[in-house]
């Protein structure tokens, strides 16, 4: 799925913030989440993500700023105003009602007909998956059930804008990765415009076209899950998405030299910079030729993880990094112990302000 390319703009934000007493829990943001985006909001714990999420939805007033829905300003319009939905992290079903009940509330409320209901019902049903179990009562379903329930009865309502507060985060990994699956296809079928937060990158990056990072409170970087990967634009960035072997050095005069003992021409500022490499970016080689890059260390470990293998190599002054190559590569003569080389080509790395 592509970005529209911010012509079809269906959520603006601007000069959003939140303070709570002396705590800045969001500092201010802009922000513009296009019609049928997929888009995450990704952060660790305590980041101002769920807060950012709870301001979209209208269930936590900014102390600044304004939030418009398809070009109408809703910042003072309560959650049941707003063409957003959310489901919570915690469900919130109704456990004295069946799964069909729970699915068909928020049509009862809004005095939907008889047959419109039934309807909806049977279409959300089929959505979602959850025909054989639509008698039950909430308490007899497993986790990954309530959790298309709760899906369920936020998608009846059609809401413009689907918000989704860690979805996923209490089911196990192999449920987990079967209710990403199911996200994606549900997305894919309705076309709709969901926005989700999660702490958790390989779910931010298997299911958003856009990803908004956001670190103490900041968002730091919007972007494609790929530009992000490829092109980090912090330190924290890089090191929160995907795993990242991070130098630090010193730039001067167009030279960065880095305290593993690598020197290479950098146009910018004079000053402390780090230098990003991936981890699959590096390889172990006899000599580092064609110009690449190279650093000289000691091996310490070897992990088989299937199709790949993870090297951990110690350089000499006492910085530890990561080398990934695939499983059946070349590398089958290393040992533990044994003084190797590393090296990765210049178009391969990012360099950072420290």
């Amino acid at each position: 799925m592509t970005h529209t390319g911010g012509h079809d703009v269906l959520l603006r934000l601007r000069n959003v913030s939140k303070t709570f007493g002396t705590v800045i829990a969001v500092k201010p943001v802009d922000l513009e989440i296009c019609r049928g985006d997929f888009f995450a909001i990704l952060g660790p714990s305590g980041c101002g993500k769920t807060t950012l999420l709870r301001i979209i939805g209208g269930f936590t007033a900014p102390s600044s700023g304004d939030v418009e829905i398809d070009g109408q300003s809703v910042t003072h319009l309560g959650p049941e105003k707003r063409p957003t939905n959310m489901v919570f992290q915690g469900y919130g079903l109704f456990p004295h009602m069946s799964v069909r009940q729970n699915i068909a509330y928020g049509l009862r409320i809004a005095k939907a007909t008889a047959p419109e209901i039934e309807r909806r019902v049977a279409q959300t049903v089929e959505l979602v998956r959850l025909g054989d179990l639509q008698h039950r009562r909430v308490h007899e379903l497993s986790g990954g059930q309530q959790q298309r329930v709760a899906l369920a009865r936020a998608l009846i309502m059609r809401p413009p804008v689907l918000l989704l507060d860690e979805p996923l985060a209490a089911l196990d990994l192999k449920l987990r990765q079967a209710m990403q699956e199911e996200l994606r296809r549900i997305h894919h079928e309705i076309g709709g415009t969901f926005v989700f937060v999660t702490h958790d990158q390989g779910e931010a990056m298997s299911l958003a076209n856009r990803i908004a990072v956001m670190h103490e409170g900041e968002l730091v970087q919007v972007s494609s899950p790929e530009e992000i990967y490829r092109n980090p634009r912090t330190a924290f960035v890089a090191t929160f998405v995907g795993d990242a072997n991070i130098f630090k050095g010193r730039r001067t005069r167009g030279i960065v030299e880095l305290d593993a003992g690598v020197t290479v021409p950098n146009d910018g500022p004079d000053g402390e910079v780090v230098v990003v490499v991936r981890p699959e970016a590096m390889t172990i080689v006899a000599v580092a030729s064609d110009g690449r890059l190279a650093v000289k260390g000691t091996l310490t470990e070897i992990v088989f993880l299937g199709s790949f293998v993870r090297y951990t190599v110690l350089l000499s002054h006492g910085q530890a990094i990561v080398v990934q190559a695939s499983g059946d590569s070349s590398h089958a003569m290393a040992r533990v112990g044994m003084a190797v080389t590393v090296a990765w080509h210049r178009s391969a790395q990012t360099v950072l302000p420290a």
